[in-house]
């Protein structure tokens, strides 16, 4: 154990190496509580350096005599060995020990990205922006690179609208963040969007999931109209480093009439070609993103024709980005990638089998989404899960490690997380609970309306999970964290990623034990999950549901 730390950097400064020292020297210390120094005597020391050779964003971690050397590829892959370290490291009140770990590490696929979902009221949108940043940050140790954000234009009147500009804002700071931490900004786009006061006459025929005021592209005026729109929306993060453009055909986006239809292979590409060149000649160093979220929903043909429409590999195709809510889809497991383009996924890791989202705490999915990897893995060059919040942090760091190295066990870095989140002593139980929360992972609202729902003692309000174990699992899961709390250090009991944790096993108990009803309990946990959340203004799909909210739900 170590009561002071040294970090002696070899390699020249620059905006993200200095970074990268401060994020080490600030977590050693929270962590806890030994003065870090740059200068002078300690009792443990750290060299950083920077060598090219390894492999791009790759690290190493070696002994040097008495001292510990972390080396990066490039400065990215000194902030990712430098996280590697503090993951690896024990942490007690006044004492740090370096982990064993030493080798090298390069990481497999390019693209290591996160979406923030900025909308709901959800974390991203009104938690308080320096925690957002440091979040931002946190995800970078873990091995994201890049970040991704929607500027929604059908809240807004146009791009002068004081809440368009006040949305501007918060997302420019956000990706301001990632770039200071090396990930490249990423901006996320519809291809047929548009403004709440578009024009009635050059309006798109809607899907199910419209908001009804995007635009057709083949009613005269309207690609000129969205390309407009579109160049004001870049150039307001033109002075970032923008990395990615995603161009994307639903939820809300595309149109259905005849002219545009199949939409995902005629209309879509009608908008998606000169959105990607004006991209080309605003932001030369944004990658064109294509998606194919919903594809064949609605119609069929979509990926067919698409496909045949990139086999001569167009130059403003960069990535496609392929998913779905269940299922990776069918037709690019049995036919590839059209002419070699690389693919990335989206995969959900907020919603599944959990209403509202996040609403009962924290929701590891280790094996579902090992499943849902195992079968597309083949295909991907990375990929940008879909997050809503802070509780489903951990997949965030299952996803970060499959793309990192596609051969990881999702439970491994379970472990890892639990070690270095919690204490290392108590990471296989951590995961042993782990594994039963998803064996219970079916939350929901019960199916009771109108004032009667306002009867908290007698009336059932929270489906059950329905699995024969989940009121043993639950009992046991409380028992465990319990134990696990009393080995905990304050900083680590009292972090958030410990709270969302308990406190989603303290509602299972207690909802299994009250057969799904609201009592005094449940109550109080939810409540501190709206706090966590930040979610007091937050919509029914990402508030944890407590009283106030089922109250308000009865009513409707």
């Amino acid at each position: 154990m170590a009561g002071s730390i040294r970090i002696e950097y070899r390699a020249p400064v620059n905006a993200l190496t200095a970074k990268t020292v401060e994020l080490l020297a600030r977590r050693v210390r929270e962590r806890s509580g030994v003065p870090v120094v740059q200068q002078g005597v300690a009792e443990l020391g750290v060299a950083l350096d920077i060598a090219p050779g390894i492999g791009a964003e790759g690290f190493r971690i070696e002994s040097e005599g008495d001292m510990l050397r972390i080396v990066g590829n490039d400065p990215r892959g000194l902030l990712y060995g430098v996280g590697k370290f503090l993951r690896d490291a024990r942490y007690a009140e006044g004492d740090f020990a370096p982990g064993p770990w030493r080798g090298t590490s390069v990481p497999s696929n390019p693209v290591r990205g996160m979406y923030f979902a900025t909308h709901f009221h959800n974390f991203y949108h009104d938690a308080p922006l320096v925690e957002v940043e440091r979040y931002v940050e946190e995800l970078a140790l873990w091995g994201c690179n890049a970040l991704s954000v929607w500027f929604d234009m059908h809240h807004f009147t146009g791009i002068a609208d004081p809440r368009a500009q006040e949305m501007i804002a918060r997302l420019h700071a956000i990706l301001r963040a990632a770039n200071a931490v090396g990930m490249g900004a990423a901006l996320t786009t519809l291809a047929n969007e548009a403004y709440a006061n578009s024009p009635v006459e050059l309006r798109a025929v809607p899907n199910r999931a419209h908001y009804h005021v995007e635009l057709c592209p083949n009613q005269p005026g309207a690609v000129e109209l969205m390309l407009r729109w579109r160049q004001e929306m870049l150039d307001a993060f033109s002075d970032l480093d923008i990395r990615y453009l995603w161009i994307w055909p639903y939820d809300q986006g595309g149109c259905l009439c005849e002219r545009c239809a199949p939409w995902g292979a005629n209309g879509f590409i009608k908008m998606a070609e000169p959105v990607a060149r004006l991209v080309r000649a605003t932001l030369p160093n944004a990658a064109t993103v294509l998606s194919t979220w919903w594809f064949d929903y609605d119609t069929t043909g979509e990926y067919e024709g698409l496909w045949r429409l990139l086999a001569s590999r167009p130059d403003w195709v960069d990535y496609l980005m392929v998913d779905a809510h269940g299922d990776f889809p069918r037709y690019p497991l049995e036919h590839g990638a059209p002419a070699g383009i690389p693919i990335l996924n989206f995969p959900e890791i907020s919603m599944y089998a959990m209403y509202p989202w996040g609403g009962f705490g924290a929701n590891p999915l280790p094996l579902t989404l090992q499943a849902r990897w195992d079968a597309s893995r083949h295909l991907l060059s990375g990929g940008f899960p879909y997050s809503e919040g802070i509780y489903e942090d951990m997949n965030k760091a299952i996803f970060f490690q499959f793309y990192w190295d596609p051969q990881r066990p999702a439970l491994e870095t379970v472990r890892e997380y639990a070690a270095y989140e919690y204490d290392h002593a108590v990471a296989d139980e951590v995961v042993s609970v782990v594994e039963r929360l998803e064996q219970n992972h079916q939350h929901g609202l019960g199916a009771t309306q109108g004032e009667e729902a306002l009867d908290w003692a007698a009336t059932p309000v929270y489906d059950l999970p329905r699995v024969r174990a989940a009121a043993a699992n639950a009992e046991a899961n409380l028992a465990a964290l319990q134990g696990v709390a009393d080995r905990l250090t304050p900083a680590a009991r009292n972090a958030w990623r410990w709270r969302v944790l308990w406190l989603r096993a303290a509602l299972d108990a207690e909802i299994q034990a009250s057969g799904g009803r609201s009592t005094a309990r449940t109550e109080e946990y939810l409540r501190e999950l709206v706090g966590l959340y930040y979610a007091e203004q937050a919509e029914a799909a990402v508030r944890p549901p407590d009283r106030a909210f089922l109250a308000q739900r009865a009513r409707q």
